[in-house]
């Protein structure tokens, strides 16, 4: 049994593994991993705004209460927010029910560790051992069952987390910004935290109700937000994602900056100011070569991962990074937050507006993007990239592109997908290349089906 994907279990709400049963199971088996003394046991749980958050948030409560943890309810809350939480009720253990920029009709959980960090590969295969073996040893005496209270301050805990992170000498009045919270679990604490640092809001995606999230809207379809930037004469655009922990921004223009120009501007920012550690950035391997060769203008290096903020977040502890992030949206401030923020990110993009005296559109693109173009072709049963014809088609088209690009190639850590991306110098060759695996991944699966 494969419960964990690259972020947490997730899949389609209300079949396997997205149950009630199951997310029981999760509440038991994760309390039981973290029953240490004879504390007080806690934890925090949140949820974005899709309607199955009503089938799994009293789900995983009752597992958790049934090994005698009380549990702490906080309702709609960006997941960096349970991270922030966590560490700051001295809690146990958080969980963000969430399928992140997925539709509304996929969910998923997350768990964090007291640290605030996401669990490890390490102890998610414990969890999910335990959930395989179906032996809960640590269910208490009816004496000793946890507790359930909502906590009604936790959206102006994370408010003024957040605000505690942008510099104290600025602030944004006079600015104009429209910021797309995606119907999602930021609709209330992203207007809030901008206003009150002075800038004039306009708010879209503000109204969920249990089916729009991420619908047209977000930062997985900006068209609306850089639209409304234009109409509105707006300075910037900020897109959020469902659960809030990646950001795209558009300038004045309605221009989209993806993930990798968000972290040139923050690593060129905090490298002026002497606030870099790690003599880097740390990224995965979807990030462009544009970025990194940007960065090696400026002495310093682009580490790679695997694809994961929690993979990009391990490399930045283990080797004094501050700055990670993804291609996505994605990024991590290690001085402000142990996952990625999609609003602390974007007030340090603010802050560089404020600072730089002018228009965004004059400083969003540090680098020019090398031709990239990433496809996703859908499977079933058996991954294609186990196929001999592939893995030779995959190898040929590698030698093809040399030193001169990359190919990454990989199995989605959340669906049923893989997931080709070729970059390089000629746009055609690139084009040519991943259409041509696209086609052999869907021929290998649909002989496999055939065959079947």
């Amino acid at each position: 049994m494969k419960l964990f994907g690259t972020d947490g279990i997730r899949g389609k709400a209300n079949t396997y593994p997205m149950t009630a049963d199951i997310a029981l199971k999760v509440g038991m088996a994760a309390g039981q991993q973290f029953l240490r003394g004879e504390h007080l046991h806690r934890v925090v749980i949140a949820k974005d705004t899709r309607l199955s958050g009503y089938l799994l948030e009293p789900a995983l409560t009752a597992g958790f209460i049934a090994v005698g943890i009380d549990v702490v309810l906080v309702g709609p809350m960006p997941t960096p927010a349970v991270a922030m939480l966590v560490k700051s009720l001295r809690a146990d253990l958080g969980v963000m029910i969430s399928a992140s920029h997925n539709p509304y009709y996929d969910n998923g959980i997350k768990l964090f560790g007291p640290d605030g960090y996401k669990l490890s590969d390490d102890m998610e295969s414990r969890i999910e051992k335990l959930i395989a073996e179906n032996h809960f040893e640590a269910c208490v005496s009816p004496d000793k069952l946890g507790r359930a209270k909502r906590l009604d301050d936790a959206t102006g805990r994370y408010i003024e987390h957040a605000k505690s992170t942008f510099p104290k000498h600025l602030n944004l009045d006079g600015l104009k910004i429209v910021v797309d919270c995606a119907n999602g679990a930021a609709y209330q604490v992203a207007p809030k935290i901008l206003r009150e640092l002075g800038a004039e809001v306009v708010s879209i995606g503000i109204n969920p109700d249990g089916f729009n999230i991420n619908e047209n809207c977000g930062s997985t379809s900006p068209q609306k937000l850089c639209e409304t930037v234009v109409h509105e004469k707006a300075d910037i655009g900020i897109a959020l994602d469902g659960d809030a922990d990646r950001l795209l921004v558009c300038d004045e223009n309605g221009k989209i900056a993806d993930g990798d120009q968000l972290m040139a501007i923050i690593a060129t920012n905090l490298h002026k100011n002497g606030e870099l550690r790690g003599g880097g950035v740390v990224a995965t391997h979807m990030s462009n070569m544009g970025l990194e060769i940007y960065l090696k203008k400026l002495g310093l290096s682009l580490e790679r991962t695997n694809v994961g903020d929690r993979y990009v977040v391990e490399h930045m502890r283990t080797n004094g990074f501050n700055l990670g992030g993804e291609q996505s949206g994605h990024i991590i401030l290690s001085d402000h937050t142990t996952t990625g923020d999609g609003i602390i990110a974007a007030l340090q993009i603010l802050a560089y507006l404020r600072e730089s005296n002018g228009k965004f559109s004059k400083n969003s693109t540090l680098f020019t993007p090398m031709p990239q173009l990433l496809r996703n072709v859908k499977y079933s049963g058996i991954s294609p990239l186990k196929n001999y014809d592939v893995q030779q088609a995959i190898k040929k088209a590698g030698e093809k592109l040399g030193s001169k690009g990359r190919l990454f190639i990989r199995e989605s850590g959340t669906e049923p997908l893989v997931r080709i991306m070729a970059e390089g110098e000629d746009s055609k060759e690139i084009t040519s290349l991943v259409d041509s695996l696209c086609q052999e991944v869907t021929k290998a699966n649909q002989n496999r089906m055939a065959a079947s």
